[in-house]
């Protein structure tokens, strides 16, 4: 199984890029809770040892690696509402996120490392998309896990308030227990009405030619 490395980081710093971002998004397949994006500009003397796509980690190595890369590297989180996912729709939602994240960096970076094909609209400073990046570079790996962390201790939080859907284990994915308490407790507020399970609850007696 390949891992991660330093190499995009190592290319753009040679060519006098410097510092770089990595850049990824935890959030776009659930049908409820925000969608958030992290952006990292990792100290290459200091980089936490197991960084890997936090899809490929454990719960328990996620929590152990997410507060050693806000101690040692730079971080920033963006979040898109609901509304704004509705509105918008999940991919430009997801990329109004990473803007906001790299926004929020303490320094603004010569380079952004964006996972997926696409660099977002708004995106102001040089940025290259890397298909599966967060399985092939450090910085969009710890970005990941950044993201996943954050956005799964938001979920915990909406579940305390909205019991019965489970998001504390399902992070709003459409688990069969979240779409049974969506037709049995109905939606909520934190539901993306534009996708959809929810959109069928919500006019399923309404056909769609009306």
């Amino acid at each position: 199984m390949t891992q991660p490395d330093f190499r995009f980081e190592s290319l753009a710093q040679a060519q006098g890029l410097w510092p770089v971002a990595g850049v990824d998004e935890a959030g776009r397949g659930p049908l409820a809770g925000p969608v958030v994006a992290a952006a990292v500009i990792l100290d290459p003397a200091r980089i936490p040892p197991g960084l890997n796509d936090s899809k490929k980690l454990s719960p328990r190595a996620r929590a152990r690696l997410e507060p050693a890369i806000r101690a040692w590297a730079q971080v920033g989180v963006g979040l898109a509402s609901v509304q704004e996912i509705d509105a918008l729709n999940i991919l430009r939602a997801s990329h109004l996120a990473m803007t906001r994240a790299i926004a929020a960096l303490p320094q603004p970076p010569a380079l952004a490392l964006i996972d997926g094909n696409l660099l977002p609209r708004g995106l102001t400073l040089p940025g290259q998309a890397i298909i599966g990046g967060d399985a092939r570079c450090l910085s969009i790996a710890a970005a990941s896990i950044v993201a996943k962390i954050w956005r799964d201790r938001i979920m915990v939080d909406l579940a305390q308030q909205h019991p019965g859907y489970g998001w504390d284990q399902n992070a709003g994915y459409p688990t069969k227990s979240h779409i049974f308490a969506l037709q049995s407790l109905g939606v909520t507020p934190h539901h993306r009405r534009s996708f959809k399970p929810v959109h069928n609850i919500l006019y399923q007696d309404i056909s769609v030619s009306d």
